[in-house]
């Protein structure tokens, strides 16, 4: 079966196995030794005295392989989606890339009917579930409402363009290589070096609470 263009495959690859979901609620496992921080505010969001999702009354209600090792965890998976190390790590990712995505399409929401409205700039249609119809007009779909940029008159020509550019993006990023060796080698959620020109990953501590704020 199909959902909303995505396959049963794709769709279950991500589902926890039953014996997984139900391992939090067996018998219990030897927990893992977390890594203490010693950094007190990397100590609020790391390790197991980080802040869980029931304060003070959280230890019991907290899993056994939930020690506070990735940021955002706070102690709660009451569906022991989380019971299977490689069904947590898929979680992981697609949690990660699907937030990003969420980020950068509130921002391309925002902008066009801020600017059109407080400063100005004419786009043409500013409303971001109006501006795609555009397309089928005579005149086409002008970006930035400039014709000189990209005048997009074919929805095929568009679709085509982002199924070729955005699938090989995403292959190399799960491939963790692309032509020349570049990014080979790095981390595929976060990567660093030339994919961090601000240098926000430079400092590990820094680096570690971003990570906490960006999920």
């Amino acid at each position: 079966f199909a959902v909303n263009g995505l396959t049963s495959a794709y769709v279950t690859q991500f589902a926890p196995s039953p014996v997984a979901m139900f391992a939090a609620f067996g018998r219990k496992a030897a927990p893992a030794k977390a890594a203490v921080p010693t950094n007190a505010t990397l100590a609020l969001y790391y390790g197991p005295d980080r802040r869980k999702w029931l304060g003070p009354f959280s230890d019991r209600s907290t899993p056994a392989y939930l020690t506070g090792e990735l940021p955002g965890d706070y102690g709660w998976d009451t569906a022991g989606l989380g019971a299977d190390p490689v069904t947590l790590a898929k979680y992981q990712e697609a949690e990660l890339i699907h937030a990003r995505w969420a980020m950068l399409g509130t921002l391309g929401c925002l902008t066009p009917e801020l600017l059109s409205k407080f400063g100005g700039v004419q786009f043409g249609e500013p409303v971001w579930f109006k501006a795609g119809a555009q397309i089928f007009s005579e005149d086409g779909l002008n970006y930035l409402g400039q014709p000189g940029l990209i005048h997009a008159q074919s929805i095929l020509a568009i679709l085509a363009c982002q199924v070729i550019l955005m699938g090989a993006a995403e292959a190399y990023r799960a491939a963790n290589a692309a032509p020349g060796g570049f990014g080979e080698g790095l981390d595929k959620l976060h990567p660093g070096e030339a994919f961090d020109p601000l240098g926000l990953a430079d400092d590990p501590e820094t680096f570690a609470e971003l990570k906490v704020k960006e999920i």
